[in-house]
């Protein structure tokens, strides 16, 4: 255990996290999605598991840590429904909420269909399959900086 530390943030993610530079893209993905496959194009080359959490539990413990991008608009991406693509699930509204809280304003994600959404996948630093059970859990999360202390 570590002090001021998330203790649902294991070691695999943690390592990930602190690896990862500016502008970086990781995904946090629900079971459903083709994770093992994906993960083995990423940078990381392995998949990393944070089983028995919801997309938004895991979105969540990764925030206290790692900083979203302010320079950019796609800072944080959802799966679209297919064919609905202007629908959010009550999965994505609990992710929304997670940003907000963590960015104290509410910064919207962008929407990105999904076939699209597992080309950006491959092209990431990492993927993190969650437990999350409901359909389009799937999200891209891009790092920022932390700024010299002034």
């Amino acid at each position: 255990m570590l002090k001021g530390v998330d203790p649902r943030l294991n070691a695999d993610v943690l390592y990930c996290l602190r690896a990862m530079g500016h502008g970086d893209a990781l995904v946090i993905s629900d079971t459903n999605f083709p994770a093992e496959s994906v993960a083995r194009e990423t940078v990381l080359g392995r998949l990393l598991r944070m089983e028995n959490l919801s997309s938004a539990e895991v979105i969540g413990s990764i925030l206290s840590v790692f900083p979203l991008d302010t320079f950019v608009e796609d800072f944080a991406l959802r799966m679209e429904v297919v064919d609905a693509p202007d629908e959010v699930p009550e999965v994505q509204k609990e992710v929304q909420a997670q940003i907000d809280s963590a960015e104290g304003v509410h910064r919207p994600m962008i929407g990105v269909e999904r076939f699209n959404f597992y080309d950006l996948a491959r092209k990431s630093y990492a993927v993190i399959q969650t437990g999350e059970r409901r359909f389009y859990g799937c999200f891209v999360l891009r790092k920022g900086v932390i700024g010299p202390k002034v």
